[in-house]
């Protein structure tokens, strides 16, 4: 395959920042480029050294604008396209009202196509070149999302649904089908092409002990795939869940219980956490999700990052389409500086880029292959523009430093300030009909 050379302002992460001082974790030229070849990045650097790359290569130039890694959702929810901004109602509520009736949609294997597509056009849109998602429980939605993903070469982790109780008619399975669909998928898609499948029962107030065990099962049997579920996102959520499992030590004991709880485990919200389940994570190297836009949308609560942090564990940060109300990781970035305000943590721009494409890598043990432009990663590339509306070109006129055009687009930015999208090396935004 041709290679393609994109020129502008290139900026990779290669550790966490420590301060705002700390420019050593990251590699930044103001006139840099990148080369793509079969889907890899295969070159970096300053432009003016790159010399002969010119002769063999398409150059496409996106100066003044900003190159950086797509950014990786680690938390959203694929059939809940429909129900972003539906008003009112707490977790338990909102599930009921919202959306479990529009999951039931999901039976429809052309529902589940015609959504997927939509879904993919947006996280495109947004920037989000990899993601975590819960399908619906019908193995045809995960059909229909992995099918889509392959279609358009992401690198994409989901899983169907396992809920077996507290449900509607229709929107449940049972423990052996459970098993044997999510089984089947994992055989068919794990591991195919740039797919990885994780094990996803929904929260513990869906699945009952047999149900629980099984997904257990699951994980023993294949430990390179990842496990999903929620955890202590809501006060309520939390009762109702050691009713049901009144020998559980904690919340989190359900799920360490069945052998759930790895270092491949997502674990989203974790809001409400008690001293014994920060020491399970800590040493089982599961990680927490965090979701700011849904948080705030639901009034779930704050989540502690820095104490998390401080006990050495590694979080996420996602969108949670749709009680999110964004697909944006700008706009998550946005509403979570401001719960970590709240919190007296400050999140500084330069570790907020990290979180959002090296960090939530690290998160899916992916470092290698995601998040990053360095050399040998797979090439998923965005190009922001931090002068994308009116508004945010007449900050930028007094924008001096790239930590500020960073703050700029975190506080400001959303799909408007994706300029491009690659993905494997291709662009995927028609500009003609942006």
């Amino acid at each position: 395959m041709k290679k393609t050379l994109l020129r502008g302002r290139v900026l990779s992460f290669h550790r966490e920042p420590q301060g705002p001082d700390d420019t050593d974790s990251f590699a930044y030229q103001e006139d840099g480029y990148l080369v793509m070849q079969d889907g890899k990045i295969t070159g970096m650097g300053d432009f003016a050294q790159a010399g002969s790359l010119a002769d063999d290569v398409t150059v496409v130039d996106h100066r003044p604008n900003l190159l950086l890694a797509g950014f990786i959702d680690t938390h959203l929810h694929f059939p809940q396209v429909q129900v972003i901004a539906s008003w009112g109602a707490q977790l338990l509520d909102w599930l009921n009202n919202y959306t479990f009736p529009e999951e039931t949609r999901f039976a429809d294997d052309m529902h589940a196509e015609a959504m997927a597509t939509a879904f993919f056009d947006q996280l495109i849109a947004h920037g989000t070149t990899s993601a975590v998602a819960y399908c619906s429980v019908h193995k045809g939605s995960a059909e229909a999302y992995f099918t889509e993903a392959a279609r358009r070469d992401m690198r994409m982790i989901g899983g169907k649904v396992m809920m077996d109780r507290n449900a509607p008619d229709g929107l449940r399975d049972t423990p052996q089908s459970g098993y044997d669909d999510t089984k089947s998928l994992i055989n068919k898609w794990h591991g195919r092409g740039r797919a990885m499948y994780a094990v996803t029962p929904r929260f513990a107030i869906t699945s009952t002990p047999e149900q629980l065990n099984l997904a257990g099962a699951l994980v023993a049997e294949h430990p390179d795939c990842y496990v999903q579920t929620h955890l202590s996102e809501n006060r309520d959520e939390i009762a109702y869940t050691l009713d049901l499992y009144p020998q559980a030590r904690d919340y989190m004991d359900v799920y360490q219980g069945f052998g759930l709880l790895n270092e491949r485990m997502l674990l989203g919200h974790s809001i409400h956490l008690e001293a014994r389940e920060i020491a399970a994570l800590t040493e089982t190297g599961a990680h927490p999700v965090f979701c700011p836009t849904s948080n705030l949308f639901l009034g779930s609560g704050l989540f502690d990052d820095a104490g998390l942090r401080a006990q050495g564990i590694v979080n996420g940060i996602a969108t949670d389409i749709g009680a999110g109300t964004s697909y944006s990781m700008l706009q998550t970035l946005n509403e979570g500086y401001k719960i970590l305000q709240l919190q007296g943590q400050a999140l500084h721009p330069y570790r907020a880029f990290h979180w959002i494409t090296r960090g939530n890598a690290v998160a899916l043990g992916l470092e290698d292959q995601i998040g990053t432009l360095a050399v040998g990663s797979e090439a998923d590339v965005i190009v922001l523009d931090a002068r994308a509306t009116p508004a945010m070109a007449l900050r930028m006129g007094r924008v001096e430093t790239l930590a500020q055009e960073l703050f700029v687009l975190m506080m400001m930015g959303d799909d408007r300030a994706i300029a491009q999208t690659y993905v494997s090396g291709k662009p995927m935004i028609d500009k003609h009909d942006a």
